[in-house]
């Protein structure tokens, strides 16, 4: 019975002290949370504000092309770049991105990927990486992106690939996470609405062409939008780990509940056993 309190009592210990390590990432997790979501919230205006610029030219330029706008006919290669975290204890946020690629990727097609924790099964499991070392998330940043993008929108401009996508995971809310694909190019603008032309319209006069335009525009926009799904995903990896963290928490006070009503049971067994020996030993006498 002593060997038995003694492991209860090492159990509870443990449980404890893993428990006090939960606690602190998930409130390291928190404020993470907290400040990229607000850095993200801030950079929507942003990319708003350049999206619907894009889509205000196209709608008063209807005869404006671009290489950007072009759909392309018959193929359908596709060249993808991937979010995922460099750190591990995130859930299933990984895991589901890996299986998103898994099954919506085809292993032959070019890939870019940003971050180290999938980097070994990715390359394990055959897709055409085009970094051949790993690229940091943490440490990523808008320059990095867009860095990734443009060899991207190259092989694009070059007709080596028929479509540029990127894969990240979507922040919903705070207890909701799910992997998207989000499709680049050729861009998909919004519907040319018909805008009145009040007394507050100005009309804009382009130099030299509202082709040209698009041309230099729609690839910022969509690095942009690139970096805004970046920043999204890593507002969805600090969601995700608090959760986790959150609920090894509550495992780790469930467990030490149940050791110690264990640990009080053996105890109060063992103090039974001990008077009972006492009154035994009395009564022999």
């Amino acid at each position: 019975m002593a060997q038995s309190k003694q492991a209860l009592r090492s159990r509870i210990k443990s449980v404890n002290s893993t428990r006090k390590i939960t606690k602190a990432m998930e409130m390291i997790a928190n404020a993470k949370l907290f400040k990229q979501r607000s850095r993200m919230e801030a950079n929507r205006e942003y990319a708003q504000r350049l999206q619907d610029t894009v889509d205000e030219i196209v709608a008063h330029n209807q005869d404006a092309e671009s290489k950007y706008i072009r759909k392309r006919s018959g193929g359908n290669k596709k060249a993808t770049l991937v979010f995922c975290s460099d750190l591990g204890l995130c859930g299933g946020y990984n895991s589901n991105v890996m299986k998103m690629a898994r099954e919506n990727m085809k292993k032959d097609e070019p890939m870019i990927l940003i971050g180290t924790s999938l980097f070994r099964q990715m390359k394990e499991a055959g897709f055409n990486m085009l970094n051949k070392e790993p690229i940091s998330s943490d440490r990523a940043n808008f320059m990095s992106i867009k860095e990734q993008m443009e060899k991207l929108i190259d092989l694009y401009t070059r007709d080596e690939v028929d479509h540029v996508q990127l894969l990240y995971t979507r922040f919903v809310n705070t207890m909701t996470f799910r992997p998207e694909f989000d499709h680049l190019l050729p861009a998909e603008l919004g519907e040319a609405e018909d805008i009145e032309k009040d007394d507050m319209y100005v009309e804009t006069l382009f130099e030299p062409s509202a082709s040209a335009i698009l041309d230099k525009l729609i690839p910022m926009m969509i690095q942009n939008v690139a970096y805004a799904d970046w920043m999204e995903s890593t507002t969805a990896e600090q969601g995700s780990r608090r959760m986790a963290m959150k609920t090894a928490t509550d495992n780790a006070d469930e467990l030490s509940s149940s050791l110690k009503l264990e640990y009080n049971k053996a105890r109060q067994a063992a103090i039974t056993q001990e008077i009972t020996e006492i009154v035994g030993g009395s009564s022999a006498v």
